[in-house]
């Protein structure tokens, strides 16, 4: 998989929706122990879901890590400072794919970046051992890979015109695990586990917002490897464009986008 660079802009154009899963893992998520916990939000991107999490605990340091130079800067600029409580909010350049907590943390939260990161249930571990006892590790994953949004995106790379250009480029298709795997890792690690998905039916204004939806997220790796071509990227985007509006047809209300996705709370024993 292509290492893809953001674009802060196009992600946040459907910051609502993006931001809904989120909010529903954060009440599932139990109070942190001690007044002024410590929180790390992993993939933390341009910052304005970290934000909910100095809302609900403004007391809290938190830090959010990425390592994406254009979403931290748009953290930085959008949402760095002291919270309302007295607590603080950060951000940091940090790979998820090695990142070991240099401290305790009462909090461990991941919003829709694992999916990205191979082999993250290893690091699961890690994790969990640097929370305080009581504390909570929790994340959300889109879990729609076998969806028409990404099956017709591999489907079109795979085609003899491009694959040459984007073999080996997009998400694999098993970046997420099932439901029950998470569980047994992170039961067998001495968590009260909950596991469950969701499916959201988005309703998307204007035109072709599918394709203006995958653009901000699980398309980025195949933009990025077609940068340097303007022509050839713009022709496989004219391509997927007419695939998605047969997948997902527009209504007089808008076009539905049925986005299933997985999440998992884990506390740590006490």
């Amino acid at each position: 998989m292509t290492k893809p660079t953001w674009d802060p802009a196009q992600y946040l154009r459907h910051a609502g929706h993006r931001a809904r899963p989120f909010t529903d893992l954060l009440a599932r998520i139990p109070g942190p122990p001690g007044d002024r916990p410590r929180i790390a939000d992993l993939g933390c991107g341009p910052g304005n879901v970290t934000a909910l999490l100095a809302e609900r605990w403004p007391t809290a340091h938190i830090t959010g890590y990425d390592n994406a130079p254009e979403m931290l800067d748009a953290a930085h600029t959008g949402h760095e400072g002291p919270t309302s409580g007295g607590g603080h909010l950060d951000f940091a350049h940090a790979d998820v794919r090695h990142w070991t907590p240099a401290e305790p943390y009462d909090v461990i939260v991941s919003n829709a970046t694992l999916q990205w990161v191979p082999d993250h249930a290893d690091r699961f571990p890690h994790w969990i051992a640097a929370l305080r006892p009581g504390g909570t590790f929790a994340f959300q994953v889109p879990d729609n890979i076998d969806a028409p949004l990404h099956a017709l995106m591999r489907d079109l790379a795979d085609t003899p015109r491009w694959r040459s250009r984007l073999a080996g480029v997009l998400r694999r298709t098993d970046s997420v695990h099932t439901p029950g795997a998470y569980l047994d890792r992170l039961a067998r690690l001495g968590c009260a586990t909950d596991v469950w998905q969701t499916t959201y039916l988005h309703v998307l204004p204007g035109d072709d917002p599918v394709l203006d939806w995958v653009k901000g997220t699980g398309l980025r790796p195949a933009l990025t490897a077609l940068a340097d071509d303007a022509e050839a990227r713009d022709a496989f985007l004219t391509e997927y464009r007419d695939l998605l509006r047969q997948a997902y047809p527009s209504a007089p209300y808008g076009t539905v986008l049925p986005f299933r996705r997985l999440f998992a709370v884990a506390v740590k024993g006490t």
